[in-house]
């Protein structure tokens, strides 16, 4: 370590190749539970949706187009996912 003013400066080693494929496993794993995440909140919400159809609350055709909805939203925030994890990948295995 080597004290710069108000910094200190820690030499670290470049992080091997090895090293770069077991962070993308990780963020591949994170990503993939996320996308559960996201999926489970789907099941959810369309069981909210089935409920107050049942309840007389909303129409079979509410029912439909919010189910439509609901997979607009899951489709969009999958795919953002996706693309993070891309992202993060490229930026680990860049040397």
């Amino acid at each position: 370590p080597a004290a710069q003013g108000d910094l200190i400066r820690v030499p670290m080693p470049a992080m091997t190749e090895e090293r770069r494929k077991e962070l993308t496993k990780v963020v591949r794993a994170e990503g993939e539970h996320a996308k559960v995440a996201i999926r489970n909140l789907r099941r959810d919400a369309n069981d909210g949706v089935k409920k107050l159809v049942k309840e007389k609350l909303a129409s079979e055709d509410d029912e439909r187009r919010s189910q439509d909805e609901i997979q607009k939203f899951t489709d969009r925030f999958i795919a953002e996912v996706d693309k993070l994890v891309i992202g993060k990948e490229q930026d680990i295995m860049a040397v």
